[in-house]
């Protein structure tokens, strides 16, 4: 039910069209950077690392630039390019935007959020995935967590990768590499990815002490109706 609900909030959200996609550049432009700021002040990313992405309209998207230090950006700083991926100004994208794309492509996502927060990391270059039925919290907001196989980052083969895992999942493990998240708008994008990481680090935490516990049937049967 969590996944239908979540994919039908990103399908919805796009399918009303321009009236809601026509997204005050300016207000949006302020927001990226800040959202920027806090993955950097979480340590969600460091460095040149991590890239995001939303779309304004039916023809433009807007993306943090290629090699910038994102907890640093201004708004003038902000790429805007086409759903194709054409450069609309001096500005221009990383190589990583290939993925942002192929899901605005294949989803009605409204924004991306790729990053390397350590913990959900971690879980990545293990191979393992976030499980459900642990943390109530963690099947309501992140819904089934996708475990996706190895792509060359930069590459169209990262989409391609993602791809298959689209229709039922909105928060993606990049194997051997670091997070995305998707969401009808860039608050949803950004709260899933920080949300990803603090469950991770409470089940890394969780194992030390002999592995976190399954929720009981009756926690079970009330995230069903949730």
């Amino acid at each position: 039910m969590r996944r239908s609900l979540a994919q039908n909030s990103l399908t919805d959200a796009f399918k009303r069209g321009s009236t809601l996609m026509a997204v005050n550049e300016r207000e949006l432009r302020m927001q990226m950077c800040e959202v920027c700021k806090e993955l950097w002040d979480r340590g969600l990313i460091g460095g040149a690392e991590g890239n995001v992405s939303c779309r304004l309209d039916e023809k433009r998207i807007l993306t943090t630039p290629a090699g910038s230090i994102k907890g640093k950006l201004n708004p003038s700083d902000l790429a805007l390019i086409t759903p194709e991926g054409e450069c609309l100004g001096e500005q221009c994208p990383s190589s990583e935007i290939a993925m942002h794309l192929r899901i605005y492509q294949l989803s009605g996502a409204m924004a991306v959020v790729h990053a390397h927060p350590p913990a959900a990391t971690a879980f990545a270059l293990a191979g393992r995935n976030i499980p459900n039925h642990t943390l109530p919290e963690a099947d309501i907001v992140l819904g089934d967590v996708a475990l996706v196989p190895f792509a060359i980052p930069g590459t169209a083969a990262m989409g391609d990768a993602l791809a298959p895992f689209l229709e039922k999942s909105t928060v993606f493990l990049l194997g051997s590499h670091g997070v995305a998240t998707i969401g009808a708008d860039l608050t949803g994008a950004h709260i899933k990815m920080e949300t990803v990481e603090r469950v991770a680090k409470t089940l890394l935490l969780a194992g030390l002490l002999g592995g976190p516990q399954p929720l009981p049937e009756e926690g079970i049967r009330w995230l069903s109706d949730f």
